[in-house]
């Protein structure tokens, strides 16, 4: 019976296996093609976002990821790591701009050309991707006007600028590079770079820049299907016709970098955090403040690592909002102007290059200098109000206080002063039953004065 039992157990036992063996090989051989849909300003949010997502399609064995684009650009940092990602990537990645108009314009461009197919809707556009992320402080009113007549219709870099030369050359090796690895037109890419030409969906195809027009993602799916593209150094043909396509939604610390990685949001957050912490330390006990404002102030310097910032920006910053505080505590006025002054200027240096999206909200900045101000004004005043209405004690109370004189012999002797009797000296004659008034206190020693005219009591 024994045995009996056990050769079932081993039977049930093996089946299982056998069946989940059975489950995982199939899910293993399903075909599915993964959507990734980047919608907005390109950023660290949108470059884990893809990262995870070709992670995730390298492991399930996708046949291909659908990269839906529609953004009007972002920082070079974030869409370079992107690139880099895609061209990386043992799993194809088909680049789609939709839906119907959507764009891909800025960085956009770039990531378009990176994909290992370029398609797009029908009523979408791309182009536009001269590199204006070059961040600073801004120029002064009027500038130099010698030179406006010759650029207002000139093309690329201001002339003259050595930097945004720089820079638009280094974009425009990167987009030729790109086209080249796709096999897609160089030209019009350097175009879109030194001139922000733009194309529709039908144009961009009659010029070789995309490779389908797609009205949805089926049809891309199906017009992809038989190509030839060369993935990780091999070539490789698309067998995309067909197959599941599973959307993957961003996860919720997509979401958050999303929303704390806007530099203006960053740097409410670091503000909140300060003075989070300092309502704490005034006011031992709290808990609330000091924890919320830890949270707030190590989520506001997460963001800041994140983005391509300038440390002597951020540190202008932080000395304007020590300033302040002090300010707050000790009211001077030169510290809370002096700290309004390193709080806009770390701010316009904040950010060492801006994109769509990622730009230093002026209005938001001035409005929490202001109200910075205003809030340590209000502390001081109230502070400097609360010192001068406290009672005075020890010598400090005796100043200015009635007194009698006992006996006095030359410029010493003895007064009655709050009901005690006193040593006392004066730099006048007086005498005996002169009402005086206390000038200074040392040494247990009183310098008084005459008052009231030398009136007897």
């Amino acid at each position: 019976m024994t045995l009996a039992r056990m050769a079932v157990f081993a039977v049930a036992f093996m089946a299982a296996a056998a069946a989940s063996h059975s489950s995982v090989t199939a899910e293993a051989t399903e075909k599915v093609a993964l959507r990734v849909v980047i919608d907005g300003a390109i950023g660290p949010a949108s470059a884990r976002q893809l990262n995870e997502a070709l992670a995730k399609a390298a492991e399930r064995h996708a046949e291909a990821v659908v990269l839906e684009i529609d953004t009007p650009g972002g920082l070079v940092t974030s869409m370079r790591e992107m690139i880099a990602d895609i061209l990386a990537s043992p799993v194809p990645v088909i680049g789609y701009v939709a839906p119907a108009g959507a764009h891909a314009a800025s960085a956009g461009t770039y990531i378009l050309y990176a994909t290992h197919v370029a398609a797009m809707a029908p009523g979408t556009n791309l182009g536009a991707a001269t590199p204006v992320e070059l961040g600073g402080l801004p120029p002064l009113p009027g500038g130099d006007q010698k030179d406006k007549g010759d650029q207002k219709n000139a093309t690329g870099p201001p002339a003259g600028d050595p930097m945004m030369t720089k820079v638009t050359n280094d974009a425009v090796a990167l987009i030729r590079s790109l086209a080249e690895l796709r096999g897609r037109n160089a030209d019009w890419g350097e175009k879109a770079v030194r001139e922000a030409a733009s194309l529709s969906a039908n144009a961009a195809l009659q010029a070789h820049v995309v490779d389908l027009v797609a009205r949805d993602t089926a049809e891309l799916l199906q017009l992809a299907d038989g190509r030839t593209v060369e993935v990780a150094g091999k070539q490789q043909v698309l067998a995309t016709k067909g197959v599941a396509v599973e959307t993957l939604d961003p996860g919720w610390l997509i979401r958050l970098l999303a929303v704390i990685t806007d530099p203006n949001i960053a740097v409410v957050l670091m503000l909140a955090g300060v003075y989070g912490l300092v309502f704490e330390f005034t006011s031992p006990g709290a808990v609330a403040p000091g924890v919320i404002g830890t949270i707030c102030l190590l989520l506001g310097l997460y963001a800041l690592n994140l983005l391509p910032i300038s440390y002597t920006g951020l540190a202008l910053m932080l000395l304007g909002i020590a300033f302040l505080v002090i300010e707050a505590f000790n009211p001077t006025v030169v510290l809370g102007l002096g700290g309004v002054a390193a709080f806009l200027l770390g701010a316009a240096m904040l950010l060492k290059v801006e994109g769509p999206g990622f730009e230093m909200s002026w209005a938001l900045i001035g409005t929490a200098a202001a109200l910075t101000l205003g809030l340590a004004l209000l502390a001081g005043s109230y502070l400097w109000r609360t010192r001068k209405s406290l009672p005075r004690v020890g010598a400090q109370a005796m100043h200015g206080l009635p007194a009698r004189i006992l006996d006095w012999s030359g410029s010493e002797g003895h007064v009655l002063a709050q009901g005690e009797r006193w040593r006392a000296k004066a730099d006048e004659p007086l005498a005996p039953g002169d009402s005086v008034e206390v000038a200074d206190v040392r040494d247990l020693v009183l310098t008084v004065r005459r008052r009231n005219n030398g009136a007897r009591q």
